[in-house]
């Protein structure tokens, strides 16, 4: 876990396995990474089967979010989902965006790219297209899209400057990206912060809210809001892996918080911004 090409490496391993797991696999584990607790640990206690556009064989049960609910996706609207998966929140945008919009998933396992095509197949939609590629560089042309969202999928790249960078690019001026993440408030102990495991099961690749927040206003983003937070415990089963007694007593004492935040950001208007396409 030294470079961000093995953490990456490690991301797709466990991504293209959890594609071929159904979602009460995935809902029995740390965000589906298969770090296995004996209590059911599902960070994304939000409920899609009731929105429109939801699909049961897209959800694999692996966000911490809704960001769909936020988004502002109007009729017509370009939409690029990062992190796609099995194609849930694209299926969810495009009911949004309608047959006039285009929605376009990025993922970067196979496994994940192909679950989605089929599942885009089965439901006859044309204009909901899956692509292979890394998110820190979108196989999309500059200025495409109207809205980016994301669902629990930032925490897993190691260097997310580089995909707020991206989403800037992509982006038309005036339009904007909601974002469900996992952040931190105060610091991760190094066992947790240094296992694999809780680094593709979403909590050890997070950083600090301030910093997350940061980054996004350095990019040039403006009207930074967030739509909602809720607090993540770790269950018992899970930090005794990676803590002694008295480590997860002071774990769980401190000031650490862990939590998913909905984050909502606009690309300016006006070419005086300070964001990678105008300085």
């Amino acid at each position: 876990m030294n470079t961000e090409t093995e953490m990456k490496e490690l991301v797709r391993q466990k991504y293209s396995e959890i594609a071929l797991q159904d979602k009460e696999t995935n809902q029995a584990s740390c965000c589906g990474s298969g770090c296995c607790t004996t209590e059911v640990y599902n960070i994304m206690n939000d409920d899609y089967s009731t929105l429109k556009g939801y699909n049961p064989d897209a959800d694999l049960g692996l966000g911490c979010g809704l960001p769909t609910q936020f988004a502002k996706i109007k009729k017509g609207d370009v939409v690029i989902d990062l992190g796609s998966g099995a194609g849930n929140d694209c299926f969810v945008a495009r009911a949004e965006t309608g047959e006039t919009g285009k929605v376009i998933g990025i993922d970067f396992t196979e496994a994940m790219i192909n679950k989605a095509r089929q599942n885009a197949e089965k439901l006859g939609y044309h204009n909901v297209e899956f692509r292979f590629g890394d998110i820190e560089h979108m196989p999309v042309t500059a200025g495409v899209a109207d809205v980016v969202v994301s669902n629990c999928v930032l925490n897993l790249v190691p260097n997310k400057d580089a995909v707020i960078k991206d989403i800037f690019r992509v982006l038309k001026p005036g339009g904007h990206f909601c974002i469900s993440d996992v952040v931190l408030v105060g610091n991760l102990p190094e066992n947790l912060k240094n296992k694999a495991e809780m680094y593709a099961g979403c909590v050890a690749g997070a950083i600090q809210k301030d910093e997350y927040l940061g980054l996004i206003k350095a990019n040039g983003f403006t009207d930074i809001t967030v739509q909602k937070e809720k607090a993540i415990v770790i269950p018992d089963d899970i930090l005794t892996q990676y803590l002694d007694e008295a480590e997860v007593a002071q774990f769980k004492k401190g000031d650490t918080g862990i939590f998913s935040v909905t984050v909502f950001a606009q690309k300016p208007v006006s070419k005086s911004c300070c964001g990678p396409d105008c300085c």
